[in-house]
């Protein structure tokens, strides 16, 4: 493929620069979803993996559902969606066939600045609307804003309601899944965290963003098992062509506007998304959990 086959292939995003990811159409859904392709989707016959870019698995050529389905000798369908939180895969119906005739489910705990709240329409993804103006924004950016603008009681109301949004349609979306459920926490920290006002990243916490060890008790009550993977390993790690195996800039958005104009940030490095060796730990954490409802 040259280089100009790989910009078309590519659209805005670069990553196929460093990794295909194989997206295949997921039948009656109208909906692509990374690759391989299982064979067959027959029932009891594979297990999904539902979650965000982590679990998509982006810029990493074999992620935790592959590696988990390897080694399980068992199909994986993996239905990671960027910026994904609760909400979009309790409103996308279209999935629960494939979700509820699968032998059994990890749904990755997806982070809270996904959630909708009073001030903004997320639609279940990372990237919000302002219900006063219509305008869409990124999340960090719209919590910056917030920062800059409001007090902290103010603030402090603004994230109460969106945890208890997020609790809320995660307890719903575990109840609708009928086949075991294995709750899954994939970060690069434990979940205890305190928030502070200093920036938004203090404020939100690494990945998932603003989730804390409540909420997470509050939703390990509707799965049957609950495995954590905490990890840093291999980060960060380079960005490599796979067509000419050298270093290579990949351009990431801070927002949708950026997105259509492209522009976009080059790093050299991943410092967000999950590196090889932790997509190897995440496998590794789940496969003999896993292994119980193979039997």
């Amino acid at each position: 493929m040259n280089q100009q086959a790989r910009r078309r292939h590519g659209g805005k995003y670069n990553d196929p620069e460093i990794v295909d990811y194989q997206y295949f159409p997921l039948e009656d859904t109208g909906l692509r979803f990374r690759g391989p392709q299982p064979e067959k989707l027959e029932k009891n016959q594979y297990f999904v993996c539902l979650g965000a870019a982590q679990t998509l698995g982006r810029f990493c050529q074999k992620p935790y559902p592959k590696i988990l389905g390897d080694k399980l000798k068992f199909p994986s369908l993996n239905l990671g969606v960027g910026g994904a939180g609760p909400y979009y895969f309790l409103k996308t119906k279209e999935l629960f066939p494939y979700i509820n005739k699968s032998r059994f489910v990890i749904v990755q705990v997806m982070s809270g600045r996904s959630e909708s709240n009073c001030l903004f329409d997320s639609g279940g993804l990372g990237y919000l609307t302002r219900r006063t103006d219509q305008v869409c924004i990124g999340a960090d950016t719209a919590y910056q804003e917030l920062l800059d603008q409001k007090d902290r009681k103010y603030l402090k109301e603004i994230i109460r309601e969106t945890r208890q949004n997020w609790i809320d349609n995660f307890q719903i979306l575990m109840e609708k899944i009928t086949v075991p459920k294995i709750l899954f926490w994939f970060s690069e920290r434990s979940t205890f965290y305190r928030e502070s006002y200093t920036n938004v990243h203090t404020l939100m916490g690494k990945y998932p963003q603003f989730v804390n060890t409540r909420m997470v008790k509050s939703i390990k009550k509707n799965a049957n098992e609950y495995v954590e993977c905490i990890s840093t390993r291999g980060k960060p790690n380079l960005h490599i062509s796979q067509f000419t195996h050298q270093p290579t800039w990949i351009k990431t958005f801070k927002n949708r506007q950026d997105l259509i104009k492209s522009y976009g940030e080059q790093h050299l490095f991943n410092t967000y998304y999950p590196s090889p060796e932790m997509h190897v730990d995440a496998a590794l954490s789940l496969e003999n959990i896993c292994q119980k409802y193979l039997i």
